[in-house]
């Protein structure tokens, strides 16, 4: 298990804060696995500081894309990108 700390931004430090935002999109330009624990600190952009505030995480699931296998052509996904969805337990199963 590893403890990593990254800057997040004022206005997504505090969507996870309420816990609206329950995922992070990242480059994978560092390892990262289940079980490791996230410290996300705060930063502003327009000072290039940090604010003083940070959360802690522990890293659930994680998929990289360059692993992902091909499900749609170089064409679509320069025509409509990508979306990270968050998936909740506030709906109904069938």
């Amino acid at each position: 298990m590893r403890t990593i700390e990254k800057k997040v931004w004022i206005q997504y430090f505090q969507k996870i804060l309420s816990g609206e935002k329950t995922y992070e999109l990242r480059l994978n330009d560092f390892a990262c696995e289940p079980g490791d624990v996230l410290i996300l600190k705060e930063w502003d952009p327009n000072t290039n500081q940090y604010t003083g505030r940070e959360i802690k995480k522990t890293v659930g699931f994680v998929v990289r894309t360059n692993e992902i296998p091909a499900f749609w052509s170089e064409d679509e996904i320069k025509k409509h990108g990508y979306q990270v969805i968050s998936l909740l337990d506030k709906g109904t199963s069938s």
